[in-house]
């Protein structure tokens, strides 16, 4: 395992914005994406973990992203802002209800090392959280669960929320990914996440 030097971010900056596969960078640079359904809180958690205010592009309107956005971070890997998949176009196959592109990348990409699913902790399970993490399951690809938005709530409610949401897997991936309880308000789960991207840079 690396130094813990490399869960400092000393350096973060937009890269470019793809709007499929075809045109992402050509790079073997180490990639963690993150993904949720729509105004799930995503662009705030980037902002956070990079200590970089407006670094993503934070919006109300829910949908606004539909392009594949790559961040460079120490100038060695890459965060990947992919786009909501509640309001997305729908795919013609099993990739339903989110972007096509976005479903190319995750099965496809071969320097992806781990794709963090946001999931609103102030809900009840949504089918489409379920739907996708399954999917994601079948991709092989490493992934965790983050449950954003912690500071709304109690913690009571909170981890009520999240064992709700581990009882609805499906059974083979019960106990597999890490869950990680998420705030950008109060920087919870940050470390967390942080050491994550840490393992995947071996």
């Amino acid at each position: 395992m690396h130094g813990a030097w490399l869960v400092q971010i000393k350096s973060a900056s937009f890269h470019i914005s793809s709007p499929n596969i075809e045109a992402a960078p050509e790079w073997d640079r180490p990639e963690f994406a993150l993904i949720g359904r729509s105004n799930v809180g995503k662009s705030s958690l980037i902002n956070m973990l990079t200590n970089k205010a407006g670094l993503a592009k934070v919006s109300a309107t829910p949908g606004k992203t539909q392009l594949l956005n790559f961040f460079d971070m120490n100038e060695t890997w890459s965060l990947v802002d992919l786009p909501g998949y509640g309001f997305a176009k729908v795919a013609k196959s099993q990739k339903s209800d989110f972007n096509e592109s976005v479903g190319d990348y995750l099965s496809t990409r071969e320097n992806l090392r781990r794709v963090f699913t946001l999931i609103d902790s102030r809900l009840p399970p949504q089918r489409i959280d379920l739907e996708f993490i399954n999917w994601l399951g079948d991709c092989g690809v490493p992934f965790a669960l983050v449950f954003t938005k912690a500071d709304k709530q109690s913690a009571r409610k909170t981890k009520a929320s999240v064992d709700a949401f581990l009882a609805a897997l499906p059974d083979h991936l019960k106990g597999v990914p890490p869950v990680i309880v998420s705030s950008s308000k109060d920087r919870t789960g940050r470390l967390e996440i942080l050491k994550l991207i840490e393992l995947g840079l071996d």
